[in-house]
Parts: C-alpha cells; sequence; structure tokens
C-alpha cells in the first residue's frame, strides 16, 4: 500500500486488525480503500501466491514472492519507508523498511494492507467455492477448520489445495 504525500491521515481513524473486524467491517475499509485510490490518495496492490509454487518452494519464498510483485506492481522507490508486519522482509535494494511485530495491529497503514489482502483473499475462495461446491470453501475460507478436514476426508483434495499444507492437516474429528 502507498500513501500519497498530504493523505489525511483522519482516515484510518476507527481502523483495527483485519481479524478483530466483521466480514462486513473488512468489507466497508476495503470499499473506502477502493474509494481513496480511486481519488489518488493511495494505491495498493495484493499478490496472490498458486499453491503450486507454494508446494514447490515453500510459503517463506511464496510470501517474499508476492512482496516482490507489489513492490513492483505498485512502482515503489527503493529509498520509500516501508512498514511490515510480523517477521516478513522486503528485498534488501530497501533500506527503508520497518517489521513490526503485530503490525497490522499497531500501524494503520498495516492494518489496512491486510484488510485488503484478507477481502481479495476472502473473494478468490468464494469463486473457488462456485468452482468446488462440496467444499463449502465461501465458509471456512480455507482455513483448516472442522468443517473443511470433514469436506477434505470426505471428498479428498482439489487442484487449489497445498499438497505441502495436507501432510500437517490431521483429517480426523
Amino acid at each position: 500500500m502507498v500513501i500519497k504525500a498530504g493523505f489525511n491521515k483522519k482516515f484510518f481513524k476507527g481502523i483495527k486488525d483485519s481479524k478483530k473486524l466483521t466480514p462486513e467491517e473488512r468489507g466497508l475499509w476495503y470499499l473506502l480503500a477502493l474509494e481513496a485510490k480511486r481519488q489518488d490518495n493511495l494505491d495498493f496492490a495484493v499478490s496472490l501466491v498458486s499453491e503450486r509454487i507454494i508446494d514447490k518452494h515453500g510459503i517463506a519464498y511464496a510470501i517474499r514472492l508476492g512482496i516482490k510483485r507489489v513492490i513492483e506492481k505498485l512502482g515503489i522507490d527503493t529509498q520509500a519507508q516501508i512498514f511490515l508486519d510480523g517477521g516478513i522482509k522486503a528485498p534488501e535494494r530497501f533500506p527503508h523498511q520497518l517489521t513490526v511485530i503485530r503490525g497490522d495491529e499497531k500501524i494503520p497503514v498495516v492494518s489496512l494492507a491486510s484488510i485488503c489482502a484478507k477481502v481479495t483473499r476472502d473473494k478468490y475462495m468464494i469463486k473457488l467455492g462456485q468452482k468446488y461446491p462440496d467444499f463449502d470453501f465461501h465458509v471456512h475460507k480455507g482455513y483448516g477448520t472442522l468443517l473443511h478436514r470433514e469436506r477434505l476426508k470426505k471428498y479428498g483434495p482439489v487442484e487449489p489445495h497445498r499438497r505441502s499444507f495436507l501432510r500437517n492437516l490431521t483429517l480426523k474429528k
């Protein structure tokens, strides 16, 4: 996410970590971000990395690839200040990066980026739910819930399932 110079920081009033918001609240923040993007006050991009890449190279590689794609898509200058959540790092050519544990709780722009990513992913999972209706992806959004494990046990994995993740997932109730 890129915040333009002069952006009114009051925009972020009331924002929270995406995990602490209802789907409706996340949807509203997403719409606000889209409107701010249309008004050229901010820009954002989301990169979804395929299950094939995750299975072949691992989740850490997939996260780095997603960050690289977003940075390139947004045309972020190497001298820009970059805020990241958790243990995530941008490519080394970006010297002004700050990684903050629980950044999505502490830094409003990280919160908004997390919200936009989650809304985008949830929309993707709803689409997958239409393609694979037996799996109820629209309900569990791909997380390893009891419902998801039950569907995997009953129907077996389909294309979007990460095989590397399935090895660690117990299919027992």
